[in-house]
C-alpha cells in the first residue's frame, strides 16, 4: 500500500484500540475490540450479532486484475510473572493486559486458506517476566471477480468451543479491513452501486484503490496534515485530546504508561509538542475543492 492508503488503513485499524483517557482502568477500554470483528463461527451461532464472516462488494471498470490485502488486529494477551514464576498483575511499569499485533494476508481472485499458529514470547524484566501469548486463527479470503462486479468474503474458521466473548476475542479478527487494487481498472463509488456488504464499507482512496471499512466514512478521506500522530479517535479534535493528556495527574499518567505501549507513545510525543506544534492544531478553513 502506498503512504497515503496506509494512513486511512492504519487509522481504520486501530480506531477505538485504547481511548482517553488511555489507562487500564478507564471504563471505556474494559470493552475493546468493537469495530470489524470476524468471530469464531461457534460463537457467531450462539451470538449472531457478532459475525463470523465479513463481506465487500464492489463495481469495478476495466480492470485486468485485482489484488487484495485483507489487515485485522490479533490479540495478544500481557502476563506478568515475579520472581517465583506468580502470576502478578504490575511488574516493573507493566500492567497485566492484553495487546494486539497486525495480521495482513495477501489474496488474489479464488480462495486463499490461512493459518496462523498458537504462539508465546517471553521477556526478562526487573523482577520476572513479560509473557506474551496468542491462540491459533484460521480463516479464508474467498475473491470472486465477475467481470464488472467483485466480492471479497472473510471468513473465521477458527475452532472454538468457549463461552465467554472475552475468549472469543481472543480467537477473532478485530478491526479487520480489506484494500482492493483494481489493475488497469477503476473503482465505482458504494453510494452509486448495488451492492451487498456484510459489516464493511468500500470507501475510494484513489480510482483505483478501495477500502473496505468496518467504519462508513465518505470516499476520499483524509488524515488531517495538522495531525501529530494517532490518537486512536480519528472522529475527535486531536488538540483537545492533547490538551486532556497533558492535564492527567502523574498517577494518572504513569497508569497510562503500564497499559500499553502505544499508550506510553501517545504520552511521550503528546509532552513533546512545542509552542508551534500547539498553534498548528488551531482549527482553519480549507477550500474543500
Amino acid at each position: 500500500m502506498t503512504d497515503p492508503v496506509r494512513a486511512i488503513a492504519d487509522a481504520v485499524l486501530y480506531e477505538g484500540y485504547i481511548l482517553w483517557p488511555y489507562r487500564r482502568s478507564a471504563t471505556k477500554n474494559q470493552q475493546r475490540w468493537t469495530f470489524g470483528g470476524a468471530f469464531p463461527p461457534a460463537h457467531t451461532a450462539r451470538h449472531p450479532d457478532d459475525l463470523s464472516t465479513l463481506q465487500a462488494q464492489v463495481v469495478v471498470e476495466r480492470a485486468t486484475d485485482i489484488h487484495v490485502r485483507v489487515r485485522f488486529l490479533h490479540v495478544v494477551a500481557r502476563k506478568l510473572f515475579d520472581e517465583t514464576g506468580a502470576a502478578v498483575d504490575e511488574l516493573d511499569g507493566h500492567l497485566a493486559w492484553e495487546e494486539a499485533t497486525e495480521r495482513e494476508i495477501v489474496a488474489r481472485t479464488g480462495c486463499t486458506p490461512f493459518d496462523i499458529p498458537a504462539g508465546s514470547a517471553r521477556e526478562a524484566v526487573d523482577g520476572g517476566a513479560v509473557e506474551r501469548a496468542w491462540q491459533g486463527l484460521r480463516g479464508v479470503v474467498d475473491v470472486r471477480d465477475e467481470g464488472s462486479r467483485v466480492t471479497v468474503r472473510i471468513e473465521n474458521t477458527t475452532p472454538w468451543e468457549g463461552h465467554d466473548r472475552a475468549g472469543a476475542l481472543r480467537h477473532a479478527f478485530c478491526s479487520t479491513h480489506a484494500v482492493l487494487r483494481a489493475e488497469g481498472g477503476a473503482f465505482v463509488s458504494a453510494t452509486e452501486s448495488a451492492c451487498e456488504n456484510i459489516g464493511l464499507w468500500p470507501v475510494l482512496i484513489a480510482p483505483d484503490t478501495m477500502l473496505a471499512s468496518p467504519i462508513i466514512l465518505e470516499d476520499y478521506p483524509q488524515i488531517a496534515p495538522e495531525s501529530p500522530g494517532d490518537l486512536f479517535d480519528s472522529g475527535e479534535i486531536d488538540k483537545l485530546l492533547v490538551l486532556n493528556v497533558l492535564a492527567l495527574t502523574p498517577a494518572e499518567q504513569t497508569e497510562m504508561r503500564a497499559s500499553d505501549p502505544r499508550a506510553r507513545e501517545i504520552l511521550d510525543r503528546c509532552a513533546s509538542l512545542t509552542p508551534d506544534d500547539m498553534m498548528r492544531l488551531h482549527g482553519r478553513l480549507r477550500e474543500l475543492r
